[in-house]
């Protein structure tokens, strides 16, 4: 039974794994297209925030945000291959950043051909966000085992 939870957590952690070893292919000096690609995406985001709250984002350069990824996924899916709630989370946390800024069919029209393609891989990071959710949520139901104690022995004269 072990063995097909472990199976079953690399297979859910392949998604986070072959998605963090394609940027670290294509990372090279200036972040690769992956952060050609982010630019536009962070700066309609970081406009989005400021007007909303306030907030100034401060300018991060997008070649630490495609590292900053990678390190996320790839430390995150190791812990959580072992079974680590903390794995669980780190990939929860990445998720949680990155899914608004790499999907924001929120720019779009409902009837434009982006809204719908940015709307569905949306959707398909919830459905990551939920299941890493299932996850921590039971391995902390579950009760811890404790070393079972031997009775004491009863002294005999």
């Amino acid at each position: 039974m072990a063995f097909i939870s472990f199976l079953g957590r690399v297979l859910f952690v392949s998604v986070f794994i072959l998605s963090a070893y394609q940027e670290y292919n294509d990372f090279g000096v200036d972040g690769g297209p992956a952060a050609k690609s982010l630019r536009p995406k962070f700066n309609v985001f970081s406009k989005h925030v400021t007007t909303h709250t306030g907030f100034v984002v401060p300018h991060v350069e997008m070649k630490h945000l495609i590292l900053g990824s990678i390190i996320m996924k790839g430390l995150g899916s190791l812990l959580f291959i072992f079974g680590s709630s903390l794995g669980a989370v780190i990939l929860l946390l990445h998720q949680l950043i990155s899914a608004p800024i790499l999907y924001d069919f929120y720019n779009y029209d409902a009837d434009k051909k982006e809204f719908a393609q940015l709307f569905v891989k949306f959707s398909q990071s919830l459905a990551l966000f939920g299941a890493l959710l299932f996850f921590v949520g039971m391995k902390n139901s579950m009760p811890r085992r404790s070393p079972k104690k031997k009775a004491p022995k009863s002294k005999t004269n």
